[in-house]
């Protein structure tokens, strides 16, 4: 559980992607952290058991703090991390959340409600002074700005600042943005969570979560959290989005760039009511007129964009997310989300101009 927020405070985050969590420089010594495979260390250490610490974890946090200003816990998946966060809360407590939210959040959060674990206020994440006024009595406000998949943007500073007020918890899942376009803790929030199976890893091959919190106190929780819970990430897979971490500033802009081009390309089209985009990131949703018959059709149409319900690698996908029963009605049942890769801008156009074109 490494402590990043003072570490290459001088260095710029793309270049601390690249620098931070590697051994020291000496001759022959490795660039790189190795795949620690093993579940038992020899006594008189600190870490004693293989599900209290891996060297390989170790340097995935020491990154990811660095990245987002705060202490990094890593996890099995980002259902994981959001999952420990959520034990924060205490018995029968209020969690103000956005209505329009990851899938998976929305049902943990429904689950708990039913078990009588905590209590669940729901609201227009976008609306601030709502959220302000829904604050009251919470113990946590949690959000995602942009959300998934409608891509609202909540003001950072004010909600934590109101959560601050009634003296509740503010916790971010920054997945989308990355702490590349956006640090939450330096914006007031408390914990921020990731799923570090998309942009952070960004090759559609390992699932991971992180989160990373701005106090010693609230780390230690989600240390334990994970200890008591097994919900540890192997160690080839904390290699893996390590290694894909270091690319994430050229990934990253390659596919803001990709997406922000597409949008304009998209613009008016005869086959869509409605282009969603926040203004950065790589992830735009598009509304097809005629609702879920021609939005399948889109997503059967494309070749080079992949149909898979996962996003943030180097591949472009799209699908239509009220093909899931557990997405929210207030989704249109055309919406098509768009995870915009890094592959040439005018091969991805061709694809999906060329599908749009023949279902408009």
């Amino acid at each position: 559980m490494p402590d990043s927020r003072d570490d290459a405070t001088a260095l710029r985050p793309e270049t601390v992607a690249v620098v931070a969590g590697r051994p020291a420089h000496a001759s022959d010594a490795p660039m790189n952290v190795p795949v620690h495979l093993t579940s038992t260390y020899v006594a008189g250490g600190e870490v004693a058991y293989g599900r209290y610490g891996n060297p390989s974890w170790t340097a995935f946090e020491d990154v990811l703090g660095a990245l987002e200003g705060g202490r990094c816990v890593s996890f099995a998946s980002g259902m994981a991390a959001i999952s420990a966060v959520l034990d924060l809360v205490g018995p029968g407590g209020l969690v103000v959340a956005p209505r329009h939210s990851y899938t998976g959040t929305v049902a943990l959060l429904e689950e708990r409600a039913a078990q009588g674990r905590l209590q669940v206020r729901f609201v227009d994440i976008a609306d601030t002074a709502a959220v302000a006024a829904a604050c009251a009595g919470a113990e946590l406000v949690w959000f995602e700005t942009p959300t998934n998949p409608a891509l609202e943007l909540a003001d950072i500073a004010a909600i934590s600042a109101a959560a601050h007020e009634h003296g509740a918890l503010v916790a971010v899942d920054n997945t989308f943005a990355t702490p590349l376009l956006q640090r939450p803790l330096e914006l007031g929030a408390d914990l921020v969570v990731h799923s570090a199976t998309k942009y952070l890893s960004g090759h559609s091959d390992v699932v991971m979560g992180a989160a990373i919190a701005s106090s010693d106190e609230h780390a230690a929780a989600l240390v334990q959290r994970r200890s008591m819970a097994g919900a540890i990430p192997a160690p080839l897979e904390a290699f893996l989005a390590l290694r894909g971490m270091r690319t994430l500033s050229v990934r990253l802009d390659r596919a803001q760039a990709n997406a922000q081009e597409l949008v304009r390309r998209l613009d008016g089209h005869a086959a869509l009511e409605e282009v969603r985009y926040p203004g950065f990131g790589a992830i735009v949703s598009i509304v097809v007129r005629g609702g879920a018959a021609p939005a399948d059709e889109l997503a059967a149409r494309t070749r080079l964009w992949v149909h898979a319900t996962s996003l943030g690698g180097v591949e472009s996908t799209l699908e239509r997310r009220r093909r899931w029963p557990a997405e929210q009605p207030t989704i249109p049942e055309g919406l098509v989300r768009l995870s915009v890769g890094i592959e040439q801008v005018d091969d991805l156009w061709h694809d999906l101009g060329g599908a749009l074109d023949s279902i408009a």
